[in-house]
């Protein structure tokens, strides 16, 4: 490979931007390309370098096309005894047109930067799911409303890596192009990142919440005007029903769906997993016959179900003698405007 074309790489490597690598591996005479040679053929079509004349670059690129689209590798036989394009067992075979003659084999090998994963929130959850997508090729970026906090950075000390620096919250949508995106914040601000994020052009977007949260945040995107499609489009709740409990086992279950989505297959299953509010999420099951008094630890949103901590809740409202808890502003504003409704169904 020449040193300009050595550079290319480099350059589209850094970019983050999809190519395929073509080369010859096989000639016979007469033909223009020799073993070795090698092309590169950029997502738009664009061929660089040289592997036969130009009567096989339109070949070459379509079928390389083909193959960044199919994520896969070939083997591309121009042949002037072939009639017609076959394929089969991984070797793609067309007709030669050149005038010249010969025979060429050029192997394709699409070259793809990692699928971008965003985290949206801090929490075990987020944590476990960033550690599992690393290990499987993902490039996870991790966003927080905060600007200049990194992920969980206490007591992680001088191991913290740059990527694991938090994004801010405005920077969501410029991340999101392409990305798996996966909200958890706890209600903290669900609406606010996913109304970011639609219409970003995301492969898949999740949210981490208990189903009845999840309607509610639904009901607040429709309020502020998302396109009925990416509410329709949205997982929510994120993540195949593995009966999973742990934020590990989690994580397993949502990035299981995210595979899923990359790879095309259907989504079989829903989800039905049981998250509470420490690992990132929302309680999925019913709310409690009662709200819980400021004495204990604990309360249950009566709007959307969530359990929420007493001490030091942001969001609360008294009705009847009795002090609720809510998750986010948003529940606690639903339960002003009928207080009676959402204290009656807590009882």
């Amino acid at each position: 490979m020449t040193g300009d074309l050595l550079d290319r790489v480099q350059v589209l490597r850094t970019r983050g931007e999809p190519f395929v690598l073509a080369t010859v591996v096989r000639m016979e005479r007469p033909a223009s390309a020799r073993p070795g040679m090698k092309a590169i053929v950029t997502a738009s079509g664009r061929l660089e370098g040289w592997v036969g004349g130009a009567c096989a670059h339109t070949v070459v690129v379509r079928e390389a096309l083909h193959l960044l689209r199919a994520e896969r590798a070939g083997l591309l036989r121009l042949s002037p005894t072939a009639t017609a394009r076959t394929e089969r067992g991984g070797v793609i075979e067309e007709p030669m047109t050149c005038h010249s003659g010969g025979t060429l084999e050029i192997y394709l090998e699409p070259v793809l930067p990692p699928p971008r994963l965003v985290l949206v929130g801090d929490a075990p959850l987020t944590d476990a799911l960033a550690a599992i997508a690393r290990m499987t090729g993902f490039d996870v970026r991790r966003v927080h409303a905060l600007e200049g906090r990194m992920a969980n950075d206490a007591g992680r000390g001088p191991e913290i890596r740059p990527e694991d620096r938090a994004l801010a919250l405005d920077e969501l949508r410029g991340v999101a192009s392409g990305a798996y995106v996966v909200v958890a914040t706890m209600g903290q601000y669900d609406e606010d990142a996913l109304a970011r994020v639609a219409g970003a052009g995301a492969a898949y977007v999740g949210l981490v919440a208990s189903p009845r949260r999840a309607a509610a945040v639904r009901a607040g995107l429709a309020r502020r005007g998302v396109d009925p499609a990416h509410l329709e489009a949205l997982r929510a709740p994120a993540g195949l029903d593995l009966g999973a409990l742990t934020p590990e086992e989690i994580a397993v279950s949502i990035l299981a769906e995210i595979v899923s989505v990359r790879r095309g297959r259907s989504r079989d299953l829903r989800p039905a997993h049981a998250t509470a509010d420490d690992l990132g999420g929302e309680t999925a099951q019913p709310a409690r016959e009662t709200p819980a008094p400021a004495a204990v630890l604990e309360a249950v949103d009566p709007v959307c179900g969530m359990t929420v901590d007493t001490v030091g809740a942001a969001h609360t409202a008294e009705h009847g003698g009795v002090r609720f808890y809510f998750c986010s502003a948003h529940c606690r504003e639903t339960f002003a405007a009928d207080p009676g409704r959402y204290a009656a169904a807590a009882r």
